[in-house]
């Protein structure tokens, strides 16, 4: 006797969902390893909105470096905050959100060492004595800075640049009373800019930035001091992996070049 209509279309829907069951199986599987793939892809290319805690000096530098690291990186944006390395260290520890650091000297890093990964220098810098456009004051060397009739402004003796400062000036006995001591590095090179001041220590780097504005007069190497930019992701970043590869480029070819033709020492 042959079956109703009702039951052969139930077993006909029986046999169908059986068949569909292992193909099912097999597409959930395929739909894994895509996603797996695209997992693994985006580690090598990790894509993320960055924000880089960065010495002052750094500015205009990282501001060129960070749009080629775009361009060549689609998918990341990098946004920079620029202060005096003993900032940094503050915000860093107060939990600012932030994917990676870069302070202007070693010391400042190491104070942070339960907050940062390993560091890496990326680039080295030195002194020099800023004055006004063309040397009004005609300072040669950093034995004129003692001269109590000069306007001398310095940074801060806790500024990674205010403490290689009176380095430079206590190794060659030298007193200078500043008529101010500034939170970094690019503070005192305003105040020469503005002819708030006659003289001031600042990196080579920055003189560089205004060369229409200010000279530079050299020390030489023997009385200068190094100073050394390490660069570090922070533990507490939501983006490892993208901060690790930022931090990790600052040592490559092209963005030491960056560094270099902005007046950068390699490391």
């Amino acid at each position: 006797m042959s079956q109703p209509f009702s039951g052969r279309r139930a077993a006909a829907a029986l046999v169908t969902a059986a068949l569909l069951v292992p193909l099912s199986a097999c597409g959930g599987n395929d739909d894994s390893k895509k996603d797996a793939g695209s997992e693994k892809s985006g580690s090598a290319a990790p894509k993320a909105d960055l924000t880089v805690l960065a010495a002052s000096s750094l500015t205009d530098v990282f501001k060129k470096a960070g749009a080629v690291y775009e361009k060549e990186h689609p998918g990341t944006k990098v946004d920079f905050s620029f202060a005096g390395s003993q900032e940094l260290a503050a915000q860093v520890k107060e939990g600012a959100p932030a994917d990676a650091v870069v302070t202007a000297d070693t010391k400042t890093m190491d104070g942070m060492k339960v907050d940062v990964g390993t560091p890496t220098v990326i680039a080295k810098n030195r002194l020099v004595i800023a004055t006004g456009e063309g040397n009004p004051k005609k300072i040669d060397n950093i034995g004129d800075l003692a001269d109590s009739k000069l306007k001398v402004v310095l940074a801060a003796s806790e500024v990674p640049v205010g403490r290689y400062g009176k380095q430079v000036l206590d190794a060659q006995k030298l007193k200078v009373k500043p008529v101010s001591q500034e939170p970094n590095v690019r503070a005192v090179l305003s105040k020469v800019e503005l002819g708030e001041a006659d003289a001031g220590l600042v990196y080579k780097t920055d003189a560089a930035t205004a060369p229409k504005k200010v000279d530079a007069v050299d020390i030489p190497d023997a009385q200068n001091a190094v100073a050394s930019y390490p660069a570090a992701t922070l533990k507490a970043s939501q983006h490892q992996a993208a901060a690790a590869a930022f931090v990790k480029w600052l040592s490559t070819p092209e963005a030491q070049k960056i560094l270099q033709q902005a007046g950068f020492q390699k490391p």
